[in-house]
């Protein structure tokens, strides 16, 4: 699935994996993702809805549109048919009026992930020393604190550990104001899983998750993005 995924990115020319993309590639190492459904038409994404439950999230789909948000291509907490259709039609106008020759409009479906800790994971590649893995806390923590961690990669187990502690917003990892800790041993998997990812694919330049929504319950990446050489 990996190599399968990259290699068309490849033949196409392309140094962007769409969301959904990336998100298959990251589902086919070993790490939880919030269920994505592709929808090339308003009757997909109403079926997508209602399968998967409300509310959900939809988002505009095209290796064109690296950032979504600003074309007005995503649409939060969508909690009925007709907000859905309503998000569809808005994502399609915006879009065509901003790339009016764009070849794929299509729009990821995905339901509204639960309340947690939002936690930003990333990969880039240095020149000198190689691939480099941070971990975080996402939203304002990444933008206006830069509350993260860094590591080499190769990394360990334990050295995932220590980037966890390493944050000044541990607390929040292990349950603050009667909020219970996150699964910490499963973040230490997905950081692990993630380095071995890019160790296997060195043709994986970047990669983001941004968030990883982390709780007592589990993990899911709620949005990825991959970067090819």
């Amino acid at each position: 699935m990996i190599t399968t995924i990259l290699a068309e990115a490849k033949r196409e020319g392309r140094k962007v994996l769409t969301e959904f993309e990336a998100k298959e590639v990251l589902k086919a190492a070993g790490i939880p993702v919030v269920e994505t459904v592709l929808a090339s038409s308003r009757e997909e994404a109403l079926n997508a809805a209602r399968r998967l439950g409300f509310p959900v999230v939809l988002k505009v789909c095209s290796p064109e549109i690296v950032h979504k948000t600003d074309v007005g291509g995503v649409w939060l907490n969508l909690s009925s048919e007709a907000e859905v259709e309503e998000a569809y039609q808005q994502i399609l106008t915006a879009v065509t009026a901003r790339y009016p020759r764009l070849k794929h409009k299509r729009v990821t479906v995905q339901k509204m992930a639960g309340e947690g800790v939002e936690i930003v994971l990333g990969i880039s590649r240095d020149p000198q020393f190689g691939p480099l893995m941070m971990f975080g806390l996402g939203g304002i923590f990444v933008e206006v604190l830069k509350d993260v961690s860094f590591r080499l990669i190769p990394l360990s187990k334990d050295d995932a550990r220590k980037m966890l502690g390493e944050i000044r917003g541990k607390a929040l990892l292990d349950g603050v104001r009667g909020r219970q800790p996150v699964q910490q041993d499963l973040l230490v998997d997905i950081i692990v899983k993630l380095a071995h990812l890019v160790e296997k694919n060195p043709q994986i330049s970047e990669l983001d998750i941004n968030p990883l929504i982390a709780g007592a319950g589990g993990a899911v990446a709620a949005d990825a993005r991959i970067i090819l050489e």
